[in-house]
């Protein structure tokens, strides 16, 4: 499978400079406020780029001075290269953005490179600069090669966030009942996404239903059926195992419909696997034989694509191997991306859990 192999950052909000090898399994550690949550929103800002709405989500984040390391006096421009391990080589996407009038950032260079394996020099694409919406996708309608692939790749690195379950959040709403081809970053779709598979993967659908059975006990099924005008609109009813009512999905508990958010997202089938996906603090709200659950759930799914998850729960990370870690550190003002040596580990480990290790600050990633 392509995968990501190395990511390397340089001005991005705490991350000063950075370069991390990226390995199937990437669980992040560190203390609040280390810098966990920076890289997660790196690969955010990468998805609305992707999406031509890069201006945008610069202008919610608080513009460029939010953005850059310690502001534009100190950082004027932010640089990112992302190397992907492909069939034949390796693709890579490097971008610098340059602090702008209006606080904004504009395109100071933007370039695609492809290595053939049995080649030494690179095919270099250059997409210009000036401009303040990534050119990948005008290259990649031209039919260019290399940046179809790394539109792909990069349009497949997706960051999911399940923290809002109040009454108003899209999850607990109806939806388009066409709208299913992907799962949502906030799960807004996940009616339709279960309804099509369903009717088309009954398999997949069941072993989802199953696994939200082991971490709640009392439901029974989904009731997805489409109502409105033309059946258009679906919305996440279920069914209790001792009751003939339908219920709706303001009668889930927030822990409850976090965890039906991330099966879902890991059980999809192979195909409808993004190439990355990040995950910031899935332990939020869930009962720890829950957490257990979906631990394993993650381990799971990396065989068959790559996971950047962060966390704070030493119960969550217990379901891990020392080599799957990236311990977060401040390092004076900038954030610091490091793989513990696992094999100094490994005395620790016979009497300790690896969550245990880390509340024993042995491992790094503790408050300082």
């Amino acid at each position: 499978m392509s995968k990501l192999r190395k990511l390397r950052i340089e001005g991005f909000r705490s991350i000063k400079a950075t370069t991390l090898e990226m390995r199937n399994l990437n669980v992040l550690i560190g203390a609040n406020g280390a810098g966990k949550s920076n890289l997660i929103s790196f690969f955010k800002l990468m998805n609305e780029l992707m999406a031509g709405r890069l201006q945008q989500h610069i202008g919610e984040t608080g513009r460029a001075t939010a953005n850059l390391h310690f502001g534009p006096k100190v950082t004027p421009q932010m640089e990112a290269e992302l190397e992907f391990e492909v069939e034949r080589g390796t693709d890579t996407y490097q971008m610098r953005l340059f602090h702008a009038t209006g606080d904004s950032l504009v395109f100071a260079e933007e370039n695609l490179r492809f290595h053939q394996h049995s080649y030494q020099s690179p095919l270099v694409v250059p997409l210009g600069a000036g401009h303040q919406e990534s050119k990948i996708g005008d290259k990649a309608a031209e039919g260019e090669p290399t940046a179809k692939a790394l539109r792909h790749l990069l349009s497949h690195c997706r960051v999911y966030h399940f923290h809002d379950t109040s009454p108003t959040a899209r999850v607990r709403n109806y939806c388009y009942v066409g709208d299913n081809r992907w799962l949502m970053p906030d799960a807004a779709n996940l009616a339709a996404i279960l309804c099509k598979l369903k009717s088309q993967k009954e398999t997949v659908y069941r072993r989802i239903v199953t696994t939200i059975r082991q971490v709640a006990p009392y439901f029974d099924d989904f009731d997805l059926e489409p109502t409105g005008p033309n059946g258009r609109d679906i919305i996440l009813n279920w069914r209790h195992r001792k009751s003939d009512l339908v219920f709706g999905p303001h009668q889930l508990s927030d822990g409850t419909l976090r965890a039906i958010c991330l099966i879902s997202l890991l059980l999809q089938p192979d195909d409808d696997l993004p190439c990355l996906i990040v995950v910031d603090e899935p332990e939020l709200g869930l009962h720890p034989f829950a957490l257990n659950v979906v631990a394993s759930l993650f381990q799971a799914v990396s065989h068959h694509t790559q996971v950047l998850v962060s966390t704070q729960s030493s119960t969550f990370l217990d379901s891990f191997d020392a080599d799957d870690i990236v311990v977060v550190e401040r390092d004076g003002e900038a954030s610091r991306f490091e793989r513990p040596n696992a094999e100094k580990l490994n005395d620790w480990l016979e009497d300790y859990s690896l969550g245990e290790v880390w509340e024993k600050n042995i491992v790094g990633g503790g408050p300082h």
